[in-house]
């Protein structure tokens, strides 16, 4: 084996499990979807050109990642939207669990979300419809 096959394997395994992170990112409000979207993007376009044309198509890559790259920040309406479905999932949890320490975890964890989209993702005005 070649060391591009190895390197072509490794970059397609990393994509893969980033891939999966990122699935499980828009399903559980704690874990962020769309960096790890980025990063199976990236490992996928060293991988494999013709995994990276696939994973372009997906609609989840459409949605959340490329929006967001054309744009390079979000709307306030899309910042808001996004913490509100988060902070309600996380405060559910918060009530159901009932051990201490994931519960200072996830308070945790929000309060770094909100950092974060204030604070390092840009907010941009809405685009007019131009119809």
């Amino acid at each position: 084996m070649t060391i591009k096959k190895i390197k072509n394997i490794l970059f397609f395994i990393l994509g893969v499990i980033s891939l999966g992170i990122g699935i499980a990112g828009t399903v559980l409000p704690v874990l962020p979807g769309g960096p790890f979207y980025l990063l199976a993007s990236f490992f996928f376009a060293k991988g494999s050109k013709r995994v990276e044309a696939w994973f372009k198509r997906n609609p989840l890559y459409i949605k959340y990642v490329e929006g967001f790259r054309k744009k390079r920040g979000m709307t306030l309406k899309e910042k808001i939207r996004i913490n509100v479905i988060a902070d309600t999932f996380i405060l559910f949890s918060i009530i159901y669990v009932d051990i201490l320490i994931v519960q200072i975890i996830l308070i945790a964890l929000a309060l770094y979300k909100h950092y974060f989209f204030i604070k390092k993702i840009k907010t941009i005005q809405p685009q007019k419809n131009e119809a």
